[in-house]
């Protein structure tokens, strides 16, 4: 007998994550892999969130504390900001998740996103179901936002913009974003996307979303641990908005959606400021590396301001991709993001990037794909 699940849940396509490194192991028949794929921190989590993790792990058998209250603390004082305008979520994915439960309940409601851009934008709307518009990015491979503006209407209830975008790794500017937000409809939310804000900070006229959600504007402001703190798997993320929107929000989570190892690990990595600055060198050194790698063969790499190079390589990428992994070189093809000739490579340590060069110069140059 079949179940009855909804239309709109069997159109949705099931989240597709990097390849892991066993399974490339098991298929492949091969001992040394390395994954730069998921935009993890390579670097791994800081030593102060392992410590913490170790300690509270002999209380793993009481529940979390419901409401968040340290951590929420500790990120109100680092961002001045009222814990009643912060929310934490099982990773920013969870909130993303939440934010279609909270704003999207028709048909006729509007979802406008980028494209391409992060996937989990697209489920929100179409579990609603609601109408789900996507529009392309620029020639830059930039967020339109002159274009995504002429999508939005009275129906529009979400605006979904990740700055830094994944896949790309470009940024909106703040004289962009200040334009885009001077006529907008008084019911439309738009939710910021921060998950690479740390390695993009320092960037000239680089918008913040704290600043708008300060000025009270419809805004959501979503940051994670896991990409520049290294705490991905272990889920933690939070968002920063008015104190109407945190509270619909915080209705519609589950009881103890951020489990207690998560929140002790987000506390101490906060206050990890070597932990950080490590991981931003570390990243600039090799993306410089990564991006003279590809543009030696010819590839156009987007000037990313992420922890990973977008690159359109002017030919298909699946076979390069296919390639790479014979070699033991996990990366992302672009097929998944509707751009067949690209691909994005996450920066790794000093040693992966190495041998990702070296095997992606094998690959080329022995047209082996």
């Amino acid at each position: 007998m079949a179940a009855p699940i909804r239309p709109n849940v069997l159109g949705l396509t099931p989240y597709s994550p990097g390849k892991p490194i066993d399974e490339v192991k098991r298929e492949l028949g091969i001992d040394s892999v390395i994954k730069l794929a998921s935009n993890e921190n390579p670097l791994g989590p800081s030593p102060k969130a392992i410590a913490a993790v170790e300690n509270a792990a002999w209380s793993m058998n009481i529940y979390p504390d419901g409401s968040g209250y340290a951590l929420k603390q500790a990120l109100s004082k680092r961002f001045q900001l009222p814990t009643g305008q912060i929310v934490l979520g099982n990773g920013s994915d969870e909130l993303i998740h939440l934010l279609g439960l909270v704003f999207l309940g028709s048909e006729q409601d509007e979802v406008v996103v980028g494209d391409p851009s992060f996937v989990r934008y697209d489920a929100a709307a179409q579990l609603a179901p609601s109408k789900l518009i996507k529009v392309p990015l620029d020639s830059d491979y930039k967020h339109d936002l002159v274009a995504m503006r002429k999508r939005v209407n009275d129906n529009t209830k979400l605006v979904f913009i990740a700055n830094p975008n994944n896949p790309t790794g470009t940024v909106v500017l703040k004289k962009e974003l200040d334009h885009f937000f001077s006529d907008l409809p008084k019911n439309t939310v738009v939710v910021l996307d921060e998950a690479y804000f740390e390695f993009a900070e320092g960037l000239a006229d680089f918008p913040n979303s704290l600043d708008y959600v300060r000025e009270g504007r419809n805004v959501v402001g979503l940051r994670t641990f896991s990409k520049t703190y290294g705490l991905a798997g272990i889920r933690i993320g939070y968002a920063f908005t008015t104190p109407a929107i945190a509270d619909g929000l915080d209705r519609a989570r589950e009881p103890f959606n951020v489990n207690s190892l998560a929140q002790v690990a987000a506390i101490a990595a906060l206050d990890d400021r070597e932990h950080i600055q490590e991981t931003l060198a570390n990243n600039r050194k090799g993306m410089s590396r990564v991006n003279r790698a590809l543009r030696a063969h010819g590839a156009h790499a987007c000037e990313s301001y992420a922890n990973f190079v977008f690159a359109d390589l002017g030919r298909p990428a699946g076979p390069v991709f296919q390639a790479l992994l014979k070699k033991g070189v996990i990366i992302r093809s672009g097929e998944i993001f509707g751009t067949p000739n690209c691909v994005r490579i996450t920066i790794g340590t000093e040693d992966e990037i190495d041998r990702f060069i070296q095997a992606f110069d094998e690959v080329i140059n022995e047209g082996r794909f």
